[in-house]
């Protein structure tokens, strides 16, 4: 995954590393959009939309992974890095409102991201690494696929046959083997497909 961000990453700014992005402010103000998803007013009938928290969390990581990329560290370096952070942190058990809370928290005070306080919110989402895994490649290759047909000029299409690009990846996403070796490019060959149908005819 930290490959794949990193060419995502790549992709939009060559040298973004070096830029210094503030991701981390990204990531805690999709915290902000998540907690909306979830529900946090008192006075008012709310279901919280679990779906929804979890594609949250996943644009949360996207730029969290982003935040944690400095000059000079290698990708193994970050993962074995995420990795000791995960083994030897203990699960807070906290709810979504304050798991997310925290996270954000983290993200103001120290200008980076936390991967033990991402696990406290996955766990409290209900997210487990597979689906993690699964629905962060869908995204990706959905970010790289937009790029491909002019997001970044706007000519890119983004609703097909009425539905957002997001809703058709979900249903692509689906419909495929997710432990295949060409998992991310079987994803994005189902997008050009569902692009050329239904969005440019």
């Amino acid at each position: 995954m930290l490959t794949m961000q990193d060419k995502m990453n790549t992709r939009v700014h060559p040298q973004w590393v070096e830029q210094h992005f503030e991701w981390y402010r990204a990531a805690w103000i999709e915290c902000g959009e998540l907690i909306d998803h979830y529900g946090f007013k008192w006075w008012k009938k709310q279901e919280p939309d679990l779906e929804q928290v979890r594609l949250e969390a996943i644009d949360i990581w996207h730029f969290g992974m982003s935040a944690l990329f400095v000059e000079g560290k290698s990708i193994d370096a970050i993962a074995t890095e995420m990795e000791t952070d995960i083994q030897a942190h203990q699960p807070s058990g906290e709810g979504v409102r304050e798991a997310t809370e925290a996270l954000a928290l983290n993200c103001l005070q120290t200008k980076g991201f936390s991967v033990s306080l991402f696990w406290d919110l996955m766990l409290a989402s209900e997210l487990d690494f597979d689906s993690l895994y699964t629905a962060y490649v869908g995204k990706n290759v959905l970010n790289f696929f937009r790029q491909d047909h002019g997001y970044k000029d706007g000519t890119y299409i983004k609703n097909w046959s009425g539905k957002e690009d997001n809703e058709h990846l979900v249903e692509v996403v689906d419909a495929l083997d997710k432990g295949a070796e060409d998992f991310a490019s079987q994803v994005y060959s189902a997008l050009e497909k569902r692009y050329r149908e239904l969005a440019l005819d």
